[in-house]
Formats: structure tokens, C-alpha cells, sequence
């Protein structure tokens, strides 16, 4: 049976602005299936603007079907965004993160954490009048919370807030969220730890 996959997020993960063949886990579950890994097109519980209560409540709302072979989980900007507190952020991502591993069949390692990227450093985040360094600081101590929480539940995590920064002209016309082409590069980055987490030969997008 071919594997079913989960991905759980926001405007990153829908991929706002760009084709839907585009959207990071689109371009994942292509990878994968390029090195004949049999798996389902993603189920995609994601939302623009969503803060992790309101992916919570998505969540609520969806019709889901576990167990899933592989979860992904990328949430917190818009928390970052609304001034909303790294203690808020910890006790509500952690209970999504239960919840993730829950729809896994409870196989932690069938989760993979996505680290959120740096909007500050976008077009549209100079363009805001906001303090493009504090942006930074405080998106760098959510993903560490996230991490955290991750390593303490035997998920996977992955760090894609560098390409975020590396290649923040790569965006869509919003001039906000990243186009195709860094997607992409997510993909390079996250196609192994899944294929870890999957038990499935290492690939790469490229």
C-alpha cells in the first residue's frame, strides 16, 4: 500500500502565492516517488495566518485518517507575528506535537518538525517598518523551542530557517513567502530526515 502522509502548518506549508505542484510537501512526495517510493499525495491541514491554536482547532475540524506513515510539522509564525509569548508557543506547540505523533500511531519517529523561516528578512519584512534583527531573534527562540520539544518526543527536526535567510530574494510575488524555487531547497534539506524517518533509501530533490 502506498505510504500516507500528514502535513500540518500554515502559509509554508500550503504554499501561499505559489502552484500547487510547488508547495515543499508537493515537491516531497515527488522526490520521493522519483526514487520509487510508493506514497499518496500529501493531506495538507494548513491555512494562511494560522497560529498553532487555530492549526489545533483545523485539526478539530478535518476529517483525519491515522495512522499516517509520516507527519510533518511546520507552525509559529503568525505567533511570532501577533507578539504572542515563547512560553504560549511552547505549551501549544508541544500539544500539537502530541497530537502528531498520536496520528502516527505513535511512532515519534514518523514525525518530522520544520523549522519556521525568517519573513523579516523578505522584501515584505523591510518593507514592514518592524525591527527586521528582533524578527530574528525572537522566530530563532521559537525554533529552539521547537527543536526542544521535538528532540524530547523522539521526533525528527530540520532546519530550513538558514535557507530562509540564504536565499530570501527567492520569494513569491507577494514578496513574502518563498517561491518554488526555495521550496526546493527546503525539499534538499528535509527529503533526507524523512527518508530517515520513512526507513526508505536517502534521496534529495536535485
Amino acid at each position: 500500500m502506498p505510504l500516507r502522509y500528514l502535513a500540518l502548518g500554515d502559509s509554508y506549508t500550503i504554499g501561499e502565492d505559489v502552484p500547487a505542484q510547488a508547495r515543499w510537501p508537493a515537491q516531497l512526495v515527488e522526490t520521493l516517488r522519483r526514487r520509487k517510493v510508493s506514497i499518496d499525495d500529501p493531506t495538507i491541514i494548513a491555512v494562511t495566518g494560522w497560529t498553532t491554536d487555530e492549526l489545533s482547532d483545523g485539526m478539530d475540524r478535518a476529517t483525519l485518517a491515522p495512522d499516517y506513515d509520516l507527519v510533518t510539522l511546520l507552525i509559529g509564525v503568525n505567533n511570532q507575528y501577533r507578539g504572542r509569548s515563547s512560553e504560549n508557543y511552547r505549551e501549544q506547540f508541544r500539544a500539537l506535537l502530541i497530537r502528531a505523533v498520536g496520528l502516527t500511531g505513535r511512532r515519534a519517529g514518523s514525525v518530522a518538525v520544520v523549522s519556521i523561516p525568517d519573513w523579516g528578512v523578505t522584501p515584505f519584512g523591510y518593507a514592514s517598518g518592524r525591527n527586521v534583527q528582533r524578527i530574528g531573534h525572537e522566530l530563532d527562540a521559537f525554533n529552539a523551542i521547537a527543536h526542544e520539544e521535538a528532540d524530547h518526543a523522539g521526533a525528527h527536526f530540520v532546519n530550513i530557517t538558514g535557507i530562509s535567510r540564504e536565499h530570501a530574494g527567492l520569494v513569491a510575488s507577494d514578496g513574502l513567502h518563498p517561491s518554488g524555487a526555495q521550496y526546493a531547497l527546503w525539499t534538499d534539506a528535509i527529503a533526507p530526515v524523512v527518508s530517515q524517518a520513512l526507513g526508505v533509501p536517502s534521496v534529495r530533490s536535485s
